[in-house]
């Protein structure tokens, strides 16, 4: 050990600090805790993940470090370069905070469709945005379409690297952790997976792992009822962040899935503020549509079973959102 490797103390040589630590090693080992008030009897156990203790208060931090980490090795991403990528905003401040532990400049296209909250987030991290107006605020599938198509031109621009989260395989190995993470902290008893899906790369990576130990194990896909293009519906706008883009995502594996279940938007906002009010759990849109599919699934599996979903980020990223705002 050289003199530089050595743990720090503090004044009274009673808390042991490690040296050469970064807010990247921060990153997963998130909590599992059990619902109970929101789960009517006779249903099986329902425990969630809270993503929110990620650095950033998303899930995404966990893919953004994975996928930088990918460019910086293979070279696409050289020292002095910039990031490109396309995001409703979770992926944007994560990327962001990666960038800014590593001393990279990133860009972000984004839209008024976003929380005001996300926008300000990522822009705190030092991320240039580029907004593009969507149809009253609300998610579609030509907003993404034209985010995709602003980010594939900004591209073209000498030394930056688009990471284009939709079509990046490099995301899915970020969610591994995640999977071995609930597989452990549940000691294997793990009857349910339920999640809902953006690029579909955290749901295929904890479903890849938890497939791997018990292969038996039922995963349960959440997308929006307005646009449940999944099960075979049209696509239509939304107000469920971070999920259903309006068509199949790339990353998509429908052998990994054994049900797809819509949510609508209301119920999915109803459901996240008796979270908050009922269970003291602070989360996103998203959040309270996985949990009312992950209901669903313990009403069927019934005592005894385990059902396991995610509280994909803070509600703190959602205050301005008619989900919290008051009056």
């Amino acid at each position: 050990m050289t003199p530089g490797d050595r743990p720090l103390r503090d004044a009274g040589n009673s808390f042991l600090l490690g040296l050469r630590m970064d807010i990247l090693h921060a990153i997963g080992n998130t909590s599992l805790v059990e619902l109970r008030r929101v789960v009517p009897p006779g249903c099986a156990r329902i425990f969630a993940k809270l993503e929110w203790e990620n650095p950033t208060g998303s899930m995404k931090d966990r893919m953004a470090v994975a996928v930088i980490s990918r460019v910086e090795a293979d070279g696409r991403l050289k020292p002095g370069g910039t990031v490109i990528e396309y995001t409703g905003g979770s992926t944007g401040a994560s990327l962001a905070m990666v960038c800014a532990a590593k001393g990279y400049k990133i860009r972000i296209i984004t839209s008024d469709a976003f929380s005001r909250e996300k926008l300000d987030h990522m822009a705190a991290l030092g991320a240039e945005l580029t907004l593009v107006p969507s149809e009253g605020g609300r998610t579609t599938k030509t907003l993404i379409q034209d985010m995709i198509a602003t980010a594939r031109e900004m591209s073209r621009e000498p030394n930056t690297c688009w990471t284009d989260q939709l079509n990046n395989a490099d995301s899915i190995a970020g969610y591994y952790p995640l999977g071995e993470e609930i597989w452990t902290q549940t000691q294997g008893n793990v009857d349910a997976f339920v999640h809902s899906v953006g690029t579909a790369a955290s749901s295929r990576g904890v479903s890849t792992v938890l497939r791997r130990y018990k292969p038996g194990v039922k995963i349960v896909i959440v997308e929006p009822a307005e646009s449940a293009v999944l099960s075979g519906g049209a696509p239509g706008a939304h107000k469920i962040e971070g999920v259903g883009i309006g068509y199949t995502p790339p990353l998509w594996e429908p052998k990994l899935v054994d049900e797809i279940l819509p949510i609508r938007t209301n119920d999915a906002k109803e459901m996240t503020r008796r979270l908050a009010r009922e269970e003291g759990l602070f989360a996103g849109t998203s959040s309270g549509a996985n949990v009312l599919a992950a209901l669903d699934v313990a009403k069927r599996l019934g005592p005894g079973a385990t059902v396991v979903t995610l509280m994909c980020d803070s509600g703190l990223k959602y205050l301005s959102t008619d989900v919290f705002r008051r009056g």
